[in-house]
């Protein structure tokens, strides 16, 4: 578990590799009552003029909150979450997620962090995200 003072600015996160499994997009799609055609129905998604389904943004910003929360511990609490798409995440791929502490906050220990998701294709996801941390001994 990180605490406040754990942390530096420039400190990297290790990498996640995720590998993206046609369950995974469809499956989240579903969960997340995304229902969408393209996200579950691969020959619609072809007809509508994509290769096949592709994840959604609401399983990409969870997959972004796995990834910092799960360096930073349990005791760590969302702030915010700023992404932006890039090129689709496909099925048979994998999206390698990389952070880096951007900021620190000693009022009220929030650490920025800067995200970036990347597939064969190129970037998928880049954002920000700001968490906030215990103190020393917390």
């Amino acid at each position: 578990m990180k605490t406040y003072p754990d942390v530096t600015v420039g400190e990297t996160l290790p990498e996640l590799s995720i590998p993206l499994t046609r369950t995974l997009i469809v499956a989240t799609a579903i969960a997340s009552r995304d229902y969408q055609d393209v996200h579950h129905d691969p020959e619609l998604a072809v007809r509508r003029g994509s290769k096949d389904v592709f994840m959604n943004i609401l399983t990409t910003g969870g997959l972004v909150d796995r990834y910092v929360t799960g360096w930073a511990g349990p005791a760590a609490r969302v702030k915010a979450i700023r992404i932006r798409l890039g090129v689709p995440n496909y099925p048979g791929d994998t999206m390698v997620l990389t952070g880096e502490v951007t900021a620190k906050h000693d009022g009220d220990r929030r650490v920025e962090i800067a995200v970036r998701g990347t597939n064969a294709l190129g970037p998928h996801v880049t954002g920000t995200v700001e968490i906030t941390l215990p103190g020393e001994g917390s």
